[in-house]
This record gives structure tokens, C-alpha cells and sequence, in this order.
């Protein structure tokens, strides 16, 4: 598959001009499953002048035209849906089922976006001067990049390409080098929608020769990325030179926040799922569980009993509740938060290692720890992987103090069936997102991001296609 697409340049396939390639692996194996080819200095340089030739045709297209090949773009997906989902499984890791929902969800930005694009509305200020009028328009922003995560690589690319392709921008997507066949996928689709050449570009390959070009290019004016905070802030400094708009989906470190009043079965029959989904390699899930001290015990034993008895395998197998990591170095990861779990007194109540007997792949252990103290790696850090550290609290005011200690403002959850402290909640939890009683923050019609060290802009909703468009003022007297 990845010798048939490549790089995608100018509406073409291609390969690399010098011929480098670079491996894909099978976190479930191990084992290579393909070698892409990667993007030289000059591949990028030309993915740049691509972008900025279909600029040209895309901007001056009318929005509804766009909006129809948007629609058009979602049909295709929609057809290849099940060729997608096998290729996002053997790449992420991730069950068919949940590969499946990921495709989904891209499909619905793309129906989402395609609608929005018929409605950019400007407005008409009366002016001071006589016979005068200001007009304030919208318009696309530009050349835009964006650079995905490898724990959802389809739904991420499709968060970014939608609104910009709806604002009238062009695009060049850098995709992690992880997962490079999910994004020649949906690639693939925009071409067989019929979207003009040069208006989406992908480059494939290491940070040396993908990420330089295209950050110190004048011609590219928006940067949005999806990643982890120390990217993120290297990447706002190096934006600085050209003074490229910047949209930054990072880190989380999520607090869930379970009061007394609750259901507890109905509760941890939701928590735990999402906990595990994709291995824990959410930003938005939830890390450190906060549990009234009067459900805190039968809480963690439910949650071990159902970490206990998840189904791990290979995510082509229909059985699978939970696949592997993406790599070795997140299961070095999940090891070293377990092993000081243990120095800071924590019990570890589920999981703490890799499964007995799985000799193949990155996998590890639905993990549940209590009797943790708040500056353990469990609570105090995102972990990115199967891991939920769970603790008692006493008062309202001493676990929205908690929750709010973190760096990170990405997500929070708060389950209770009181209707006056859903609304404290909500006012006194800082983070860009707070789902009460559901995890569902992730959808296209809702805006999805963060604050504080968790980024800044939004994606989804009528939110996001602004972070693709300048505002222009007109000052217009007859």
C-alpha cells in the first residue's frame, strides 16, 4: 500500500526524489508491515509551491461549490470505510471497532464543515461618516499546515483539512511517521472526490527535512498542531518568525470527579471502557479519578474487577477489547509510572506490567493504582496509556482544588445527579472542555481544545473554520 501512494504533491503520487523510505511497524507484532517513502527538503519545498498554486484556485472557488466537494469527500470516505479501518487497526494498534468510530467521526467533520462553509457570514456596521458603511468579511487565512498525532490518525487530519478546506485555504498534512498509511487513505479520498491539485499536499518523513521548510516558509501562514506541550511550545517560538497563526491541541492530565450521590455501577460501567480505549493513549480520558471517600473502595475494586477482565489481542481480531501501545518507549513509559506508584506507597489494585505470556508486540496491562499521594507520576503527570490512579477526596472544596492543580486545562469529567453542583462544577473546573455524567466531548459539531498548557484555538463546532480566516474590514462611503 505504501509503495502504490507515497507522498502527495501537486495531485500527484510520488515518491520520494532521493528514494528514502521509512519503516511501518505492527505495534501488535512488531513486526515492519511496509516502508513509505519519506519527503526530502526539496519534496517539502515543492508540497510548499503546490499549496500556494492551489490557494489560488481554492480561495476564488464560491463556497457552496466548495461545500459540495466536501459533501462529495465524506461520500467517498464513507464507501472506503472498512478498507481504512483494517490499514488505522494494523497502524495504531486500536480494535476494528474503535477504528471504525474514528473513520466515522472523520466523515462527520467533513458533513459538518461542508455546512459551515455556506456559512460565513460577515456583517454591516453603520458608519459615522455620512453615506458611509463598514463591512466586516472573511477570508481565508492561507497555505496552512497540519501536524497530527499518531493515537488518531485519521479523525485529527480530518479536524484540520475540513474547516481549512471550508474557510478556502490549501493544505500540507505532515502526519506522524507512525501511522503514514491512514493519512495516504484519507489522502487518497480527497483525490477521488475531485479536489482541485495543490489544494491538500502530504509529506511524509523525520522532523530534519519535514518540519524546517515548512515552519520557516513565509508562504505558509497557519500552523495547526496536535501533539504534546513541549512540541507545541517549540513550535509557537519557531511561528514567531514568520508570524504564522498558530492552533495548538496538546497535552491533558484529566480529572474525573466522582461524587456521592451517583450510581456507582452505572458509573464505572462508562469510566472504565473509555479508560482503556485506544490503551489509554486519549488526551482527553481521564487520568486521575477523584472518588467521595464514602464510594472510594467499592469504586476501585469495581474498576480493577473491569480492568481485570478486559480481552487484550491484536485489534483485527473482532474479540479484542484492548490493543497494544504504539511502541517500545511508551510501555518503557507505562513502567517507569508504575515503578514510582510503588515508591510513593501506591497499590497497585490491576495490570503494573506487560501480560503473562505475550511475547510479540507493545502491550501492557489495563492498570489501576490507589493510595497514591498527588505528586506521584500516576496523578501528577499525563501517563498516556492504560493506567488509572484513583483517590478519595472529603470536600468539594479540597477536590476542585486538586483538580484544578495541574498545568494542563484539556478536559475534565464530573459525575453527580445533583443539578446545583453540576453547575458549580462546571463554573469552577478549569479546562476548555467538562463533560457531567458522559465522556462525549469529541464531536464535530462541538468546539474541542484546550487551555493553559493544554493550547489554545479550537477544533469542531462553528468555532473552528475561524481559526482558517483573516477578518477584514472595509470602510466603504458612496
Amino acid at each position: 500500500m505504501y509503495d502504490k501512494f507515497g507522498l502527495f504533491i501537486n495531485g500527484e503520487w510520488r515518491g520520494r526524489s532521493d528514494g528514502g523510505t521509512l519503516a511501518v511497524t505492527d505495534p501488535a507484532t512488531g513486526e515492519v508491515i511496509g516502508n513509505t517513502p519519506t519527503a526530502s527538503g526539496a519534496d517539502v519545498e515543492a508540497a510548499i509551491a503546490a499549496a500556494e498554486n492551489g490557494l489560488k484556485i481554492w480561495r476564488a472557488t464560491p463556497a457552496w461549490t466548495r461545500a459540495d466537494s466536501l459533501h462529495a469527500v465524506a461520500s467517498v470516505m464513507q464507501n472506503r470505510a472498512e478498507e481504512v479501518a483494517r490499514c488505522l487497526t494494523l497502524e495504531t494498534g486500536k480494535p476494528l471497532a474503535q477504528a471504525r468510530r474514528e473513520w466515522a467521526l472523520s466523515i462527520d467533520q467533513f458533513r459538518w464543515y461542508a455546512e459551515e462553509a455556506r456559512r460565513i457570514h460577515g456583517r454591516i456596521v453603520e458608519s459615522r461618516a455620512p453615506g458611509g458603511r463598514l463591512e466586516v468579511s472573511h477570508e481565508p487565512v492561507g497555505v496552512v499546515a497540519a501536524f497530527t498525532a499518531w493515537n488518531f490518525p485519521a479523525v485529527l487530519i480530518a479536524r484540520k483539512v475540513a474547516p481549512a478546506l471550508a474557510a478556502g485555504c490549501s493544505v500540507i498534512i505532515r502526519p506522524s511517521r507512525e501511522v503514514p498509511g491512514t493519512a495516504m487513505l484519507l489522502v487518497d479520498c480527497l483525490r477521488q472526490a475531485g479536489v482541485p491539485a495543490g489544494v491538500v499536499n502530504l509529506v511524509i518523513g523525520p522532523t530534519s527535512t519535514t518540519y524546517e521548510p515548512i515552519m520557516a516558509s513565509p508562504a505558509v501562514r497557519k500552523v495547526s498542531l496536535t501533539g504534546s506541550t513541549a512540541v507545541g511550545q517549540q513550535m509557537i517560538r519557531d511561528s514567531a518568525r514568520t508570524l504564522k497563526r498558530v492552533t495548538m491541541e496538546l497535552g491533558g492530565n484529566a480529572p474525573v470527579i466522582v461524587f456521592d450521590d451517583v450510581n456507582l455501577d452505572s458509573v464505572l460501567d462508562i469510566c472504565a471502557p473509555v479508560k482503556f480505549a485506544n490503551a489509554g493513549q486519549v488526551c482527553v480520558t481521564g487520568d486521575r479519578f477523584y472518588v467521595h471517600e464514602s464510594l472510594h473502595d467499592k469504586f476501585v475494586a469495581g474498576f480493577a474487577a473491569r480492568a481485570k477482565s478486559l480481552k487484550l489481542g491484536h485489534g483485527l481480531d473482532e474479540s479484542s477489547q484492548m490493543g497494544p501501545l504504539i511502541n517500545q518507549r511508551r510501555v518503557d513509559a507505562m513502567e517507569a509510572i508504575v515503578a514510582d506508584a510503588r515508591e510513593h506507597g501506591g497499590k497497585i489494585e490491576a495490570g503494573g506490567g506487560r501480560p503473562a505470556g505475550q511475547n510479540k508486540g507493545f502491550f501492557f496491562e489495563p492498570t489501576v493504582i490507589s493510595g497514591l499521594p498527588d505528586n506521584a507520576l500516576a496523578l501528577a503527570e499525563e501517563n498516556f496509556g492504560p493506567i488509572a490512579a484513583i483517590t478519595p477526596f472529603a470536600s468539594t472544596e479540597d477536590v476542585y482544588a486538586r483538580a484544578n492543580s495541574s498545568d494542563y486545562g484539556l478536559s475534565a469529567y464530573v459525575f453527580t445527579r445533583n443539578p446545583s453542583r453540576i453547575r458549580e462544577a462546571t463554573a469552577r473546573i478549569e479546562a476548555g472542555m467538562v463533560g457531567v455524567n458522559s465522556f462525549a466531548l469529541a464531536a464535530a459539531e462541538a468546539p474541542f481544545g484546550g487551555i493553559k498548557s493544554s493550547g489554545m484555538g479550537r477544533e469542531g463546532g462553528s468555532e473552528g473554520i475561524h481559526d482558517y480566516m483573516n477578518v477584514k474590514l472595509s470602510q466603504i462611503t458612496l
